[in-house]
């Protein structure tokens, strides 16, 4: 059976997305999503049009709630990596306050399937307690 990889991060903005604060980043999100969505290897991604919470947690106006497929790590990887999104990477500490929770985690799912936010939050909080695993892991632990 075929298998898309879901990855789901947060991040917890520094102010309000429509602050001058946060503009470098908002600034650069429909470049990054339409690159994203060019990627060699992507499947889907959460979107505003599908759940209004995808950009912003509806708990918590700050937090930045990213969900994706992708058809294998290294797709997803290069994507990160080895692409202009790396650029965001690099200036994150700009836009985000540091979380102390585990804030991204892969998992594997059927394809066809499409992952909620609270299935990405579980797979979170699976990482948070037990580490990688073939449930939920990381870059650093695939599986």
């Amino acid at each position: 059976m075929k298998q898309h990889l879901a990855q789901i991060n947060i991040a917890q903005a520094k102010a309000d997305l429509e602050s001058e604060v946060m503009s470098g980043f908002v600034n650069r999100l429909d470049e990054i999503n339409q690159l994203a969505e060019q990627s060699p290897g992507f499947v889907w991604r959460l979107t505003s049009e599908e759940d209004e919470i995808s950009i912003s947690d509806a708990i918590d106006s700050n937090k930045i709630i990213n969900l994706s497929l992708w058809d294998d790590i290294n797709s997803l990887e290069n994507y990160v990596y080895k692409t202009a999104h790396v650029e965001l990477l690099r200036d994150r500490k700009s836009w985000f306050n540091n979380i102390i929770n585990v804030q991204f985690a892969l998992w594997w799912v059927p394809a066809g399937h499409i992952p909620s936010i609270d299935e990405g939050y579980a797979k979170l909080d699976l990482i948070e307690k037990q580490g990688s695993s073939a449930d939920a892991f990381s870059f650093a632990k695939p599986f």
